[in-house]
């Protein structure tokens, strides 16, 4: 038992020593037929182990997370609505090819590089957030978005190495801006 301990702490100690994260480099937003529209561009830097699981077929799951708030001179700000988009990157052993699947529309695209993948993961335009309609022209409104690796989404087996391990705990921060009705 001990051993097995020793082994946790050394695991865990080693993984945060590394900084992989994801990060928005630019988020606008545009509307088009009372829809308002995300386009965003996300860098999924992968860990080294995240990376080696792809590489041995172990799809990771992205989800995305867009929230926008009412704002409130005396209260906290109204969230207004949420949108959850998932993706994911998984590699096709078969073809040696690297596919990345919107899961909430079930559209997927092929790669023969995990660098190509990526940078198409990052890639969101023409994201329909939320419909104008729903939002009072005369009040102020703000959004932001988040991506991470969903850990829940990995096989069992990995789970409980990456809930311990910062090497899984791939995020963004929050990426906030004003949203003009």
């Amino acid at each position: 038992m001990k051993q097995l301990l020793a082994i946790l702490i050394g695991v865990s100690a080693s993984s945060w020593a590394h900084g992989a994260e994801f990060s928005f480099a630019a988020v606008n937003t545009r509307v088009d037929d009372d829809v308002v529209y995300l386009n965003a561009r996300v860098d999924y830097a992968l860990s080294p182990e995240a990376a080696e699981a792809v590489e041995n077929g172990v799809p990771l799951t992205m989800a995305v997370t867009i929230e926008v708030f009412r704002d409130r001179s005396w209260w906290w700000d109204k969230k207004v609505a949420v949108l959850d988009q998932r993706y994911q990157l998984l590699f096709h052993a078969l073809s040696n090819t690297y596919i990345v699947r919107n899961l909430n529309s079930g559209s997927q695209r092929s790669f023969p590089e995990r660098a190509a993948a990526q940078a198409a993961l990052g890639q969101i335009e023409a994201l329909p957030m939320l419909d104008r309609k729903l939002l009072d022209p005369k009040a102020g409104y703000w959004a932001r978005v988040r991506a991470e690796l969903d850990i829940e989404a990995l096989p069992a087996p990995m789970r409980p190495l990456a809930y311990i391990s910062s090497e899984w705990r791939l995020d963004s921060d929050w990426y906030s801006w004003r949203l003009q009705p």
